[in-house]
C-alpha cells in the first residue's frame, strides 16, 4: 500500500476498495488475518494522509473512515518530527472542516473519532504552535459553537472541545511516546490559556438554547446541544486545577476546609473537591450561572413532574452530575470573607435541591411507589459534597435560614427513613436504600472525621448530637432486627455467614456516629448489652435462644468500634470523643466505657466454664468475642500513656482534663492488678479457643494473629506475661499438647512466633535466650529423632509423619521469624542444630512439593534473621549449608517440570515450583545483604568467605530451572530480576571471572528482562547494563582489562564468532529506543544505560548510524534523522567521562532525539 508518491486517482481508489474490503470481511469474519494485515499496512505505512484523506472524503462504508481516522493519527503522531508546519496545519484543519462539514451524519462514532484525532494532533503540536495559530484554530470552533451554522454544527463543535479537553487532562490522555514534561506543559498551558475561556463558551451555548427547551412540550435537537455543553462544563470542573488555585494552607477559613480531601474518607466516596482559584471566581460564582442552571432543572422538573421518566434522560443527568460538582466547589474562589461567599453559595445550593430529598418520609414512599431514585440519591450525594467542604456546625446552620431545622437533623431523619427501608426490603438485591444508606455514612463520615489529630473540629452543635443520637439508636436496632429476620427466612443466612472484616466499613461508620453522641452511645450499648447478659445468666441450664446469641453478637463489633479504633501498626490513642465528653467523670469505675468495658469482659470469661461454653459461646460468638478483645486490649490495656504538654493556659486546662480522664481509663486496665487480672483472663481464652474448638480455623486465626499477636508488641505486656501462670501453661501446651499439633500450620508459626517474641520481656537476655531454648527445644528433638531412624525413608511417607515434620518446620520457620538482636543467639543455635536433619529431610521429601517449600522457607526466615549479626566463623558456616542445600536441590531435578504432565497438572507443578524457587532467590538475596548490612566484629574475608561467588553459584544453579513461563508469574519474575540488578550493580567483577556457560545464562536473561512488559523489570536490566558497561568503559580506561573476553566476543564451539554483551546489548538498546514502543518513565535509565554503551562500542555506534540512515529514503527524514544521532552524541557539551554531569546532559539529549 503506498502513501501520496503513488499515481493518481486510480491508486487511491484501490486503496480505498482494498479498506473497505477488509472492514467488510472483519465484520462477516472471512479471513480475518489478511483483512487485519490490510489496516495494519494502512497505518504502518509511510505519510498515508493522501490516501486516509481521499477516503473518508469517498467512502460509504463508515468502518472504512473509521479506520482511516485512526490511520491519519498513528501516521501523523509517528512522524510528527519529520513533517513540515504546513503539513500539520493542514492536518488538523482537514479534521476540524470534516466534522463540521458532515455534522448532521447519521455515524457519530466516525464524527467523534474524527473529531478525537483533531484533538491529540493538536495537543501533540501545542508547543509548536504559536498563539496566533491556537487562535485561529479555536477561532474556527467558537463560531461553530455560536450557533450560527446550525444546531448540528454547534453540538459538534462543543463535542471537539470535549475530545481536547479529555486529551489535555492526564487522567484521559492519549499515550504518544513522549516524557511526562510534555504532557506537563500542555496541561499547564490549556489551564492558564484557555481552559475558563471553554467553560465560558460551553455556558453560552446552553443559555442560548434553554428557552427552546424550556418552550417546546417535546425533545428538540436543542436539548442535544445543552446536554453536551452540560457535559463539557463538568468535564472541565472535573478537571485536577493545579495553576490557578493560588491556595495555600495559610489562606484556607473554615468554610473552604481543604483538609477535607476525597481521600479522606476511610469509605472511598466518590466526592472530588473542585478548586480553580480566584480567576474563575466572575465566571462560576459572580455570573449568576449557577441560579441559571437551577431555575433550568426546575422549571423542567415542574413542566414534566408527571413523566417519570425523566429524571433518568441525559439532560436531567447531566444538570444534576453539574449542580453536584458545584456543592465540591472550595478553595480560594472564594473570598477571605469569614466564609460568607461559600456559605451563600452552598445555600442557593441547598435551596434548589431540597425538594430531592425533602420531606424524608414522602421521597421515600414515592420511590417505593415507583419513582425513579435517582434524584434522590443525587440529593444524598450533594450533602456529601457539602459535608466534604464544611465543618458539621456551619453544614448544619445552612439549612436552618429556609427550614425549622438543621441540615444535620434533615441528615439523620433521611438516613432513619432509608434504614426504614432496608428493614422492610428483606432482599439480599443492593436496592436504591443500600445505595443510599452507603452514600449518607459517607456524609456522617466526612462531617465526623477530625480535620487533625485533636479531633475539636468534628464536634457537633447540640442539636446535631441528639440528631446523631436518635439515629445511632435506631441503626442498633435495625442491626439487631436484621439478625432476628436472618434467622427467620432461611433464605438469608448469609447474614450470619458475612465475616467480621466484611463488615469493618460500615461498623466504622457507625462507630463515627456513635461518638457524635457517645454520651448517648455508650450508655446504650452498656444497656442493650446487660439486658441480654441477664437473660442469658437467668436461663443457665436450659437451651439458650439462637437469636439473643446473635443479637450479642452484633453489639460485640459494635462496641468494639465505637471504644476503640483499629490502630493499624501503631497503639491507638482513646477515641477523643470519649476523652472530652467524659472528663469530668473521675471516678474510674464508674466511667461509662470501663462500665462498658468489664461488663463484656465479666462475660468473655464465661466462656471458661466447660458447661456454660458448650451451651452459649458458639465459634462464630467467640469469634465476636475473640474480635473485640484484641481491638480493645490494643487501646485500653496496659497502655504505655504518654503526656504532651500544652501552650496556653486554656490549652494546659483542657489538657489536664483529658489527662485526668485518660489515667482513670488507662490506669483502670493499667499494670496493676486490674490489668494483669484482666491479662489472664484474655491468655486464657486464647488457651480455651486454641483447644477447645478444634477445625474452627477462622477463631483460631483471631487468636494467633489478632490477639495474641496484638500482646506481644508491647515489651511492658510481654514483662507481666511470663509472670502468668496460664502463659507458661501456653507455652508448655505447645511444646508438649498433641492437640496444638491440629492447629493449621500457619497458626502454628504464628504462635510459635509469639511465644518467641514474648521472651524479650525477660530481665535479661540470658534469660530470653533460655527461654527459647526451651520453646523450640521439642522441635529440633522431634526433627533430630525422626530424620536420624534407620527406617526414616519408610515410614516418612505416612500421613501422620509428613503432618508432624510440616508442623516443626512451620514452628521453626515462625521461631526463626521472631529473631530480635536480644535472643539471635538462640535463633542461630536452632538453625545449627536443625542443619542437618533439614538436608535429609530434602532429600526424603525431593517428591513433596508442600514440605520442600516450608523447608526452604524456613532456611530463608533464619537466614534473613541471622546472616546481619554472624562473626566471620558462623557466616562460613552458614554460607556452606546454603551451598549445600542448593546443591541437592539441583541435583534432585526438583524445580524441574516434566511436560508430559496434562494442562491441570502442569499448571498445578509450575506454581509449586514458582513458590520454591521465590524462596531460593529470597535466600541468595538474603546472603547478598551481608555485603550492605553486618554488625559483626570482624571481616568475613577473614574466614576466605567471598559472598559474590556463593551468590552467583547459587544463582547459575537456580536460572536453570527458571523457565520462561515461571517468569510470567510477576513476583517471581522481579525477585529474579532484582538480585540479577543487585549482582552485576554491587559485583561487576565477579562478572568477567564467570564460565561462558553462566555467563551466557545471564546474558540470556537479561535480554528477556530488557523487552519485559513490567517497566519496572525493564528499569532493573537497565541498572545492570549501566554498571556492566560503566565498570567496563572506567577499567579499560584504566589499563586493565575489564569484562575481558565477554566484552571482546568469543569464537563457539561451533566455530562462530558471538559478539560481546556490551555490542549485542547497544544493538539491543538502540533498536528498542528507535523502533519499539516503550514507557517514557524509562527515559533516565535507559539514557543512563546506552551512554557507556556508546562510550565502550563508539564504532559500532556510528557503523549502526549509517546503516539507519542508509535505509532512509525520504531526503527530508534522513536529514533530520542524521541531524538527530549526531545531535545525540554531541550537543549539549557532552563529554567522555562517566560523571553525574554528564550523565544528566546525556538525558537531555536523548529527550531532545525522542521529540525529534
Amino acid at each position: 500500500m503506498q502513501g501520496p508518491g503513488s499515481n493518481g486517482l486510480a491508486q487511491l481508489q484501490a486503496t480505498m476498495h482494498a479498506v473497505e474490503l477488509a472492514c467488510t470481511s472483519i465484520q462477516m469474519h472471512i479471513n480475518p488475518a489478511a483483512a487485519e494485515a490490510t489496516l495494519l499496512s494502512l497505518r504502518s505505512t509511510p505519510q498515508p494522509y493522501q490516501a486516509c484523506q481521499f477516503i473518508l472524503e469517498n467512502s460509504q462504508v463508515p468502518i472504512a473512515r473509521f479506520q482511516a481516522a485512526a490511520a491519519i493519527r498513528d501516521a501523523a503522531i509517528r512522524e510528527w518530527g519529520f513533517l513540515i508546519a504546513d503539513d500539520k496545519r493542514s492536518l488538523i484543519s482537514f479534521c476540524l472542516c470534516f466534522v463540521m462539514q458532515h455534522a448532521s451524519s447519521p455515524e457519530g462514532y466516525v464524527l467523534a473519532k474524527v473529531s478525537s484525532v483533531a484533538a491529540q494532533l493538536m495537543k501533540r503540536g501545542w508547543l509548536d504552535f504559536t498563539a496566533v495559530e491556537k487562535e485561529a484554530f479555536f477561532n474556527q470552533v467558537n463560531q461553530a459553537i455560536l450557533g450560527i451554522h446550525g444546531i448540528d454544527v454547534q453540538f459538534i463543535g462543543v463535542n471537539f472541545l470535549e475530545s481536547l479537553v479529555s486529551e489535555f487532562s492526564p487522567s484521559t490522555s492519549s499515550a504518544m511516546g513522549l516524557p511526562r514534561e510534555f504532557h506537563e506543559q500542555c496541561w499547564r498551558s490549556l489551564e492558564i490559556d484557555f481552559l475558563k475561556t471553554f467553560y465560558t463558551w460551553a455556558r453560552n451555548a446552553a443559555i442560548s438554547v434553554t428557552n427552546r427547551i424550556i418552550e417546546s412540550n417535546s425533545e428538540v435537537p436543542e436539548v442535544k446541544v445543552c446536554n453536551a455543553a452540560l457535559r463539557l462544563m463538568l468535564q472541565i470542573l472535573n478537571w485536577d486545577f493545579r495553576y490557578n488555585s493560588n491556595s495555600t494552607k495559610s489562606s484556607i477559613n473554615v468554610f473552604s476546609a481543604v483538609a477535607r480531601h476525597d481521600t479522606d474518607s476511610p469509605r472511598g466516596s466518590e466526592c472530588t473537591l473542585v478548586q480553580p482559584g480566584p480567576a474563575w471566581r466572575d465566571v462560576l460564582i459572580s455570573s449568576g450561572h449557577i441560579g441559571w442552571l437551577l431555575s433550568l432543572y426546575a422549571a423542567l422538573r415542574q413542566k414534566f413532574s408527571c413523566e417519570g421518566y425523566w429524571i433518568d434522560c441525559p439532560i436531567a443527568v447531566s444538570a444534576r452530575k453539574l449542580i453536584l460538582q458545584f456543592c465540591s466547589l472550595t478553595g480560594t474562589i472564594f473570598l477571605s470573607d469569614n466564609g460568607k461567599m461559600h456559605e451563600h453559595h452552598l445555600l442557593q445550593l441547598l435551596s434548589g435541591m431540597i425538594d430531592w430529598i425533602d420531606p424524608p418520609d414522602t421521597v421515600s414512599k414515592s420511590i417505593e411507589c415507583g419513582k425513579s431514585e435517582s434524584e434522590m440519591l443525587d440529593g444524598c450525594r450533594a450533602l456529601l459534597a457539602i459535608a466534604n467542604v464544611t465543618t458539621p456546625f456551619v453544614f448544619d446552620q445552612l439549612l436552618k435560614s429556609i427550614r425549622p431545622f438543621g441540615a444535620l437533623t434533615l441528615l439523620s431523619t433521611l438516613m432513619c427513613e432509608v434504614i426504614k427501608a432496608l428493614m422492610m426490603s428483606n432482599t439480599e438485591e443492593e436496592t436504591w436504600s443500600w445505595v443510599a444508606r452507603d452514600i449518607l455514612l459517607d456524609t456522617w463520615t466526612a462531617l465526623l472525621v477530625p480535620f487533625d489529630s485533636s479531633g475539636g473540629k468534628s464536634m457537633l452543635p447540640p442539636e446535631g448530637v441528639n440528631a446523631a443520637g436518635n439515629l445511632f439508636a435506631l441503626i442498633v436496632e435495625s442491626e439487631l432486627k436484621a439478625v432476628s429476620s436472618a434467622l427467620t427466612d432461611d433464605d438469608d443466612d448469609d447474614y450470619l455467614h458475612t465475616s467480621i472484616s466484611a463488615m469493618d466499613e460500615r461498623l466504622s461508620s457507625y462507630a463515627l456516629i456513635a461518638r457524635g453522641a457517645i454520651h448517648v452511645a455508650i450508655p446504650l450499648l452498656t444497656r442493650l448489652f446487660s439486658e441480654r447478659f441477664v437473660r442469658l445468666d437467668q436461663g443457665r441450664g436450659v437451651i439458650y435462644p439462637t437469636e439473643i446469641l446473635e443479637e450479642v453478637y452484633s453489639l460485640l463489633l459494635i462496641a468494639g468500634h465505637v471504644v476503640a479504633d483499629e490502630g493499624e501498626g501503631e497503639t491507638p490513642l482513646v477515641p477523643y470523643a470519649i476523652q472530652t465528653y467524659f472528663a469530668d467523670n473521675i471516678e474510674a469505675d464508674k466511667h461509662p466505657v470501663i462500665v462498658l468495658s468489664s461488663s463484656i469482659i465479666r462475660f468473655a470469661e464465661k466462656s471458661l466454664d466447660a458447661e456454660l461454653r458448650a451451651l452459649v459461646f458458639s465459634p462464630r460468638l467467640m469469634e465476636a468475642v475473640v474480635w473485640f478483645l484484641a481491638r480493645w486490649s490494643h487501646t485500653y490495656l496496659m497502655h504505655p500513656e504518654e503526656i504532651k504538654e500544652g501552650n496556653s493556659a486554656h490549652d494546659q486546662d483542657h489538657q489536664l482534663r483529658l489527662l485526668q480522664t485518660r489515667k482513670g481509663l488507662l490506669n483502670f486496665f493499667g499494670e496493676g492488678i486490674q490489668g494483669r487480672l484482666v491479662l489472664d483472663i484474655i491468655v486464657r481464652i486464647s488457651i480455651t479457643t486454641l483447644m477447645s474448638y478444634p477445625g474452627e480455623k477462622n477463631l483460631q486465626a483471631l487468636t494467633c494473629y489478632r490477639l495474641l499477636h496484638a500482646l506481644v508488641q508491647h515489651k511492658h505486656i510481654c514483662v507481666h506475661l511470663f509472670s502468668l501462670d496460664s502463659w507458661r501453661n501456653l507455652a508448655h501446651a505447645f511444646a508438649n499438647e498433641k492437640s496444638l499439633l491440629l492447629l493449621n500450620t500457619a497458626h502454628q508459626r504464628s504462635l510459635a512466633q509469639t511465644l518467641v517474641h514474648s521472651a524479650s520481656g525477660l530481665m535479661n537476655s540470658d534469660a530470653s535466650n533460655l527461654c527459647i531454648r526451651d520453646l523450640v527445644g521439642h522441635m529440633v528433638t522431634c526433627l533430630g529423632e525422626l530424620s536420624g531412624k534407620d527406617d526414616f525413608k519408610i515410614v516418612a511417607q505416612q500421613p501422620d509423619i509428613i503432618l508432624m515434620v510440616s508442623c516443626m518446620l512451620e514452628r521453626l520457620r515462625g521461631a526463626a521469624s521472631a529473631s530480635e538482636p536480644r535472643t539471635q543467639k538462640a535463633i542461630y543455635e536452632l538453625g545449627l542444630s536443625v542443619m542437618n536433619p533439614v538436608l535429609v529431610l530434602l532429600e526424603v521429601y525431593k517428591h513433596e512439593s508442600a514440605v520442600v517449600y516450608l523447608l526452604l522457607k524456613f532456611v530463608v526466615a533464619w537466614v534473613n534473621g541471622q546472616i546481619a549479626f554472624l562473626e566471620a566463623g558462623e557466616t562460613a558456616v552458614v554460607v556452606d549449608f546454603c551451598m549445600r542445600l542448593l546443591q541437592l536441590y539441583s541435583s534432585h531435578n526438583i524445580g524441574k517440570i516434566s511436560l508430559s504432565l496434562s494442562s491441570s497438572l502442569l499448571s498445578e507443578a509450575k506454581t509449586e515450583k514458582y513458590k520454591d524457587l521465590r524462596a531460593l532467590l529470597q535466600l541468595l538475596s538474603s546472603l547478598c545483604s551481608k555485603d550492605l548490612i553486618d554488625f559483626s566484629s570482624d571481616s568475613i574475608e577473614t574466614q576466605g568467605t567471598d559472598i559474590s561467588q556463593v551468590v552467583y553459584f547459587g544463582l547459575h544453579i537456580v536460572t536453570p530451572l527458571i523457565s520462561l513461563d515461571l517468569l510470567k508469574y510477576p513476583k517471581l519474575c522481579h525477585d529474579f530480576f532484582s538480585l540479577l540488578s543487585h549482582l552485576l550493580e554491587v559485583y561487576p567483577d565477579t562478572v568477567a571471572q564467570l564460565n561462558s556457560e553462566a555467563f551466557a545464562h545471564i546474558l540470556g536473561t537479561l535480554d528477556f528482562g530488557l523487552h519485559h512488559q513490567d517497566t519496572e523489570v525493564v528499569d532493573m536490566c537497565l541498572r545492570a547494563l549501566k554498571a556492566l558497561a560503566s565498570y567496563h568503559y572506567n577499567e579499560t580506561g584504566s589499563g586493565r582489562t575489564g569484562l575481558g573476553l565477554h566484552a571482546s566476543g568469543i569464537m563457539d564451539p561451533g566455530g562462530n564468532f558471538q559478539e560481546g554483551i556490551l555490542s549485542r546489548f547497544l544493538h539491543s538498546l538502540l533498536q528498542l529506543l528507535l523502533f519499539e514502543d516503550y514507557s517514557p518513565d524509562l527515559v533516565s535509565s535507559a539514557a543512563d544505560a546506552l551512554l557507556p554503551l556508546i562510550l565502550c562500542e563508539q564504532g559500532l555506534y556510528q557503523r549502526l548510524g549509517k546503516e539507519l540512515l542508509e535505509r532512509q529514503t525520504n531526503p527530508t527524514l534522513k536529514s533530520r534523522l542524521a541531524n538527530a544521532l549526531e545531535s545525540l552524541t554531541s550537543t549539549n557539551q557532552l563529554s567522555s567521562t562517566l560523571d553525574r554531569i554528564n550523565y544528566q546532559r546525556f538525558r537531555k539529549n536523548l529527550i531532545w532525539y525522542r521529540r525529534f
